[in-house]
């Protein structure tokens, strides 16, 4: 699919790897519609860099992904400002480091937050942009999960389990949004630099980097240019890429 003037919208677009991904789509001539949660002031001087960086259009926008009612009212915010929505990166996710074995310490109201913005989020949101998708005539969406939704392993149990659970709904969301848009996913291993890895104990960065095959982390452009192939694809659809400097295999 040819690239160039076509809107994208990239909820989490002002963190390590949203704004990396925001980077890598205007380079290609991608409009980009920046979702923030609260962080207003640094979405809108992402925004101003990519319009002014790539002569293309950007703007900043605020929404809870944990609200129904303001994620539609965000995706119409989006189309009216830019008169379409071909392209949805689900980056938006919440993280807090729990020991698995500190049952405990994973309450009901941590487990129901992480599930909100990380599963039910991303949910909402392709709900609501579907339409839009497939008046585009070439809808593209693609989620943003981890290696903890392929193994037992990652920052806390309800974290894998909510990053599994965006790997199958995405192949689920292929199957409901098909012939239309195509639904893909990378799965990212330890990446530095994001608030993701910064809500992480030292001793599980240190183990992640050094249990991988290229002893080292991932790289956030490596991820965000998988998602530029997954925007320009054709023939892809229910796919989950990992970029994890060789942990996991699946």
């Amino acid at each position: 699919m040819e690239l160039r003037g076509k809107v994208a919208l990239v909820t989490g677009g002002n963190g390590g790897l949203g704004q990396r991904i925001c980077h890598a789509l205007a380079r290609e001539g991608v409009h980009i519609a920046v979702m923030y949660a609260q962080s207003k002031d640094q979405a809108e001087a992402v925004a101003r860099e990519l319009a002014s960086t790539y002569q293309i259009n950007a703007a900043a926008f605020g929404c809870d992904i944990t609200d129904g009612a303001a994620v539609e009212a965000l995706v119409a915010a989006v189309i009216a400002r830019f008169g379409r929505m071909d392209i949805l990166i689900n980056d938006a996710a919440f993280n807090k480091s729990v020991p698995f074995q500190d049952l405990d310490g994973l309450t009901v109201e941590l487990w129901e937050k992480i599930m909100a913005v990380n599963l039910t989020g991303p949910m909402r949101l392709i709900k609501a942009a579907a339409p839009a998708l497939k008046a585009s005539g070439a809808g593209r969406i693609v989620n943003i999960s981890s290696v903890a939704g392929l193994g037992p392993t990652g920052s806390s149990i309800a974290y894998a389990v909510s990053k599994a659970g965006l790997i199958h709904l995405t192949r689920c969301m292929a199957v409901a949004l098909a012939p239309e848009t195509l639904v893909n996913c990378v799965a990212p291993g330890l990446l530095e630099g994001t608030r993701a890895t910064a809500n992480l104990r030292p001793e599980q960065i240190e183990r992640s980097a050094a249990s991988s095959l290229l002893q080292k982390a991932a790289d956030k452009d490596d991820c965000a240019d998988m998602v530029v192939t997954m925007c320009r694809t054709d023939t892809m659809t229910g796919q989950t890429i990992v970029i994890d400097s060789g942990r996991i295999f699946h």
